[in-house]
């Protein structure tokens, strides 16, 4: 007789619990905190996509936002860094500071927010005008950087964090639209650290891209958790649970839980959360 075949639920959770557990016996340290949010509402003209999160992520570790389609989970993320203002009819209430700033003051100013907070989306989106290199450093010309020595090491720099020296440093003339889609997304990783940004934010970024090349940038978002903040929407329930440290599940508009993630995927305290890591609905 043929072995029953586990539910991805179990395959999910056995992969979780699989996960090393430190020692008991060590107390937690401090633990600092990134951006904290309070009571944060927003609104699309007259349709209402976020209601009164609050929520406080945590620095320097990786940060899974999960829930179904059209639960706010992109709408949240561009939240972080203003992205969603150049959608017309946009408004909010609440606050969200970064490091203690509130990025939302009177006198901050959208492209400074996002300098410090970069944004890599769904679909790699590489100028295609543009070669490798170019592509890396557009941010830092359109800051006003021209000094050829600090630009050649920024793009070293970037493009070394972002896994992809290796593989085009001898193609730094060819356009950024000439690699291949897992190869543009790490271009795109490496244009937005190339500023040097406190925070990344990824929307979905393997939802494009064949195993392969997923395995490549979940190693890097394991990675640059040593140097960055890192805020991560995604579908794949394994892959929120092979990445992050914090899990946050969403369901229409609402932040219903947020913990670790070994507690959303193994113990989470809301029945809807039990339902969604479950697969019963979604």
């Amino acid at each position: 007789m043929s072995e029953p075949v586990p539910s991805s639920a179990t395959v999910l959770r056995t992969s979780v619990a699989s996960q090393p557990v430190a020692p008991a016996s060590l107390p937690a340290a401090a633990e600092e905190i990134a951006f904290d949010i309070q009571n944060l509402s927003l609104w699309y003209g007259t349709t209402q996509a976020l209601h009164d999160v609050s929520i406080r992520i945590p620095a320097k570790k990786v940060t899974a936002i999960i829930g179904p389609s059209g639960c706010g989970k992109s709408t949240f993320l561009r939240a972080l860094n203003r992205m969603h203002e150049l959608t017309p009819h946009t408004r909010h209430t609440g606050t969200l500071r970064l490091f203690g700033e509130d990025l939302y003051g009177p006198q901050v100013e959208a492209t400074y927010v996002r300098r410090r907070v970069g944004m890599v989306f769904q679909k790699s989106n590489p100028f295609p005008t543009l070669s490798i290199a170019e592509n890396v450093l557009v941010g830092l010309r359109l800051n006003g950087v021209s000094d050829k020595a600090l630009l050649r090491q920024r793009l070293e720099e970037a493009l070394t964090m972002a896994a992809l020296w290796d593989e085009v440093k001898d193609l730094l003339g060819r356009p950024g639209v000439s690699l291949s889609g897992g190869q543009q997304q790490r271009l795109c990783i490496a244009r937005a650290l190339a500023v040097q940004p406190e925070v990344l934010l990824m929307d979905e970024p393997c939802s494009a891209l064949d195993p392969l090349a997923t395995a490549k940038i979940e190693e890097l978002i394991h990675e640059l958790r040593e140097s960055y903040t890192v805020v991560i929407v995604t579908h794949n329930m394994q892959q929120a649970a092979r990445c992050s440290d914090r899990t946050a599940f969403f369901y229409l508009g609402k932040l219903v839980e947020f913990a670790d993630t070994r507690t959303i995927f193994m113990n989470p305290s809301h029945p809807q959360t039990e339902a969604y890591v479950s697969g019963r609905f979604g």
